[in-house]
This record gives structure tokens, C-alpha cells and sequence, in this order.
């Protein structure tokens, strides 16, 4: 029988919603515990440059309830100093590097781990010291694959973003791809979670891939909490994944 794939529910279009008009209301730190006692393995929360969701409030009270509830923190990150020395300060299970830029509205892809390898390693080093896991959000590409692996990190998390959109045989050509980055990064000793765009549909098709670990699915979750709330919407998932991996 494969293993219990984990899930992590990501809490920033909470916050989105909450500064939308300034206030406390939704509260995130409210959302991540709901979540959790809904079947979520853990929490993902991604603190922006801008802090255009997440705040550093938030993180200080998320990471409390992590410690508290015994379930990882998965802080998603951009590569700077800044960011490091508040992964340093709050300790969590995991950080996950990703891309970031200002324009964007979401993360568009995977991290060019091939042309930042030095600076990748060194934040692997970095990180890793503190006792932190690190993982690298890239796109199901051989290259950045493998240089993942180079650079130190325990974990990929594979960009499903062109998988979840495409259709037809364009559907078909990304589950390969991401297939294959999954069989290769296992093979070079990386856990593979994967995530950006899933739904109940496309979680389903990708956990068809045995080396996947995690996913990790936050705008599909939070937007079905507005029709059928959020612990329904997450137990559904997570019945889903169940169904699957039993």
C-alpha cells in the first residue's frame, strides 16, 4: 500500500481577503487551525517582499500554532536576505525558495536553480544549519532537477501550474513531464511534493505519480470555502487524496 500523502493548505488568500479591507477579519491563524483539524498535514504561507497577504504578524502567530498543534510550517520565500534572516529567527519545518516578482499577481514558475546554483547552495547551507528543510519550487525540467540535487536541497516541489491549464494532448505532454522530473528527483535522493493550480480533478491525476509526497494547494481551497467552507472544501481533498493513495 503507497504511503499517506500529505497536504499542506496554503492560508495567504485569507489574508488577501482580510486586507482587502485592513482589520483583523479573516484572520489566516484562524484558517491554518480550521484546516488543520479538517485533515491538512500542515501549513504553506508565503510572506511576500511586498507583504501583500501574509504579514510578519502572521508568521510569528502561524509558526506559534505549528509548534503548538505539532504540524509543520512550510514558509514559502524568495532568496534574500531579508527573507533568510526571518526563516533564521522563526524556525520552520521547511522553506521553500520560490521566484518573485512584483508585477506578477501569482508565482508564474519554477525557480532557474541551473543560474543561481551559488546562491542556491549557499542558502541550502544556511538554512540547513539552522535545521531547517529546504526546498525549491522549479519546474518539472531535468536541468533544475538535477541542480536542485547539486545544490543541497531535500526537497523539490514541482510548479503544476501548466499541467492544471493545459488541455488535450498539451495535458497529456506536462503529467509526462511532470512524471518524469518526479521518477528523476527521487532517484538523486529528492522528496518530490508538487503544487500552483490543483484542484479536486487535477490532485487526483497527479497523485497517479507514486513519488509524489505533498501536495500543496491553497487559492483552489480558499475559494471553495466560499460556497461550502473551508473544513468541508479541505476534507473533501483530503478524501480525494485518500481514495487515491490507499
Amino acid at each position: 500500500m503507497r504511503e499517506r500523502v500529505r497536504l499542506g493548505v496554503n492560508i495567504d488568500h485569507v489574508a488577501t481577503v482580510r486586507n482587502a479591507r485592513g482589520g483583523s477579519h479573516p484572520d489566516p491563524v484562524r484558517a491554518a487551525r480550521m484546516a488543520l483539524a479538517a485533515g491538512g498535514d500542515g501549513i504553506t504561507a508565503h510572506l511576500r517582499e511586498d507583504r501583500r497577504h501574509i504579514t510578519d504578524r502572521d508568521i510569528e502567530a502561524l509558526s506559534a500554532l505549528c509548534v503548538e498543534a505539532d504540524r509543520p510550517l512550510n514558509f514559502e520565500m524568495a532568496l534574500t536576505e531579508e527573507m533568510l534572516a526571518i526563516a533564521l529567527r522563526h524556525r520552520p519545518h521547511a522553506a521553500c525558495l520560490v521566484p518573485e516578482r512584483r508585477e506578477e499577481v501569482t508565482t508564474e514558475g519554477g525557480l532557474n536553480v541551473v543560474a543561481q546554483a551559488g546562491d542556491m547552495a549557499r542558502a541550502a547551507r544556511i538554512l540547513s544549519a539552522a535545521g531547517i528543510r529546504v526546498s525549491l519550487f522549479i519546474d518539472p525540467d531535468p536541468e533544475q532537477v538535477e541542480a536542485s540535487a547539486a545544490v543541497g536541497a531535500q526537497v523539490i516541489e514541482l510548479h503544476t501550474g501548466r499541467f492544471c491549464h493545459a488541455v488535450g494532448e498539451a495535458h497529456a505532454v506536462e503529467f509526462r513531464r511532470l512524471a518524469e522530473a518526479a521518477r528523476l528527483g527521487h532517484s538523486l535522493g529528492l522528496e518530490v511534493h508538487a503544487g500552483h493550480g490543483l484542484d479536486y480533478e487535477t490532485a487526483a491525476e497527479v497523485l497517479a505519480i507514486p513519488e509524489i509526497r505533498e501536495l500543496n494547494i491553497g487559492h483552489f481551497l480558499i475559494g471553495e470555502a466560499v460556497f461550502i467552507g473551508l473544513d468541508t472544501a479541505v476534507g473533501r481533498m483530503r478524501a480525494v487524496m485518500d481514495g487515491i493513495t490507499a
